[in-house]
């Protein structure tokens, strides 16, 4: 058998890299799943055993090799099932902005719940830096003390001016990466600004919504050269979370974590708990209120869901 890594998913086939070759492949039978309910066995990225087919030029997918990680969320359309984004990246781009569309802010900790249980670095890029006024540049510092105080690297992106990408161009030099965010926020303007001849489809901001309409339809690894992946997702409209508990939640917000060894109860939900570390933080200041006010949210949705889940007829 041969090792290939998968590239794309078109329906029932998957093109599959083996050196400088892209095979079509196909699954013959089920592939092994662990105990995970997820709408696609394979991901874009994911390292696969093929055998080739007798005198044809495609391939079958015998097995899927080990995963080094893997980001995964709740499927947007069963909602009882989980859906593999990608596999084995070694960091991620998280694409926001500000305005064109108005930013979401809750947005990027749902996108850092996914990835911090496997220590998956996340780059935030506020694109569209063009069209941003003072406020929106008061905003931009706001988030960014916030979120580079506990880890995550913020830049100031512009597709439109081409601004900002040699960060990015040297970010991602060598490696893996996942290209996320919601929709309409630029984020297939940006990879064309890092390999103009892939030439994705642009989409455009609704005048009436607000909105971005969904230009990426499934995800798809592009290999740059020089070892440099990046992997376009479909933008993303909400993120839930059927496959989480409270105190996974819990954990994966990092600074509440680090902190809550000080806690008088080692189960600490942080709410309404007495001797809370993270409250007593929270009240110094030395926490982020739009952080813990997102937590809240978030375990509020988890406990909510699993009641429902724990309780159906």
């Amino acid at each position: 058998m041969i090792e290939g890594l998968v590239m794309r998913s078109t329906g029932s086939w998957y093109e599959v890299q083996v050196g400088e070759d892209i095979i079509k492949c196909r699954t013959v039978g089920k592939l092994r799943l662990g105990t995970m309910k997820v709408t696609n066995p394979l991901a874009v990225g994911d390292r696969v055993a093929i055998e080739m087919e007798p005198n044809a030029d495609t391939a079958t997918i015998k097995e899927i090799l080990d995963r080094t990680n893997y980001i995964i969320r709740q499927s947007p359309r069963k909602k009882h099932y989980l859906h593999i984004l990608a596999a084995n990246i070694e960091q991620a781009v998280l694409i926001v902005t500000i305005r064109q569309p108005k930013l979401k802010q809750g947005f990027i900790d749902r996108f850092i719940l996914m990835t911090e249980p496997f220590d998956i670095p996340v780059h935030i890029f506020f694109n569209k830096g063009d069209v941003y006024i003072n406020d929106d540049l008061a905003t931009y510092e706001y988030l960014k003390d916030i979120y580079e105080n506990i880890g995550y690297k913020c830049y100031l992106i512009s597709a439109k001016e081409h601004k900002g990408f040699k960060q990015l161009e040297t970010l991602i030099e060598g490696k893996t990466t996942l290209f996320s965010g919601q929709s309409g926020v630029g984020k297939s303007s940006i990879i064309n600004g890092l390999a103009p001849d892939l030439d994705l489809k642009v989409g455009v901001i609704s005048d009436y919504m607000g909105k971005g309409q969904h230009t990426t339809t499934f995800a798809e690894m592009f290999d740059l050269g020089k070892g440099t992946k990046i992997i376009d997702t479909p933008g993303i409209k909400t993120l839930s979370y059927n496959y989480l508990e409270v105190q996974d939640v819990a954990h994966n917000f990092r600074e509440f974590f680090e902190a809550s060894s000080d806690c008088k109860f080692p189960d600490c939900t942080h709410r309404n708990e007495p001797k809370c570390a993270v409250k007593e933080r929270l009240q110094s200041g030395v926490f982020s209120e739009l952080r813990y006010n997102n937590y809240l949210k978030i375990i509020d949705e988890v406990e909510e869901q699993n009641y429902w889940e724990r309780n159906k007829s």
